[in-house]
């Protein structure tokens, strides 16, 4: 199994999260929970993000899996 991440999708993930939940987002696009691990990272060196909501309200999970703000969007599957 490669270490490179799949892009689940070419457009983030809006999710409605709570003040100091913890949520795992999945970095390596496997996971059939998108955009959540499932645990299917599991013999590759890629490995979860923990997010820990600081509000109650809505973020955008990157779906492309390159964003250099992750867990959330910043916008670069636009230019995938």
């Amino acid at each position: 199994m490669p270490d490179t991440p799949i892009i689940a999708q070419k457009s983030p993930f809006p999710v409605e999260v709570e003040a100091g939940k913890t949520y795992f987002w999945c970095a390596c696009g496997r996971s059939a929970k998108q955009p959540f691990c499932d645990g299917s990272h599991k013999g590759t060196a890629i490995t979860p993000v923990k997010y820990t909501a600081e509000a109650d309200g809505k973020v955008f999970f990157c779906g492309c899996k390159a964003s250099s703000k992750a867990p959330l969007c910043d916008g670069t599957h636009a230019k995938l």
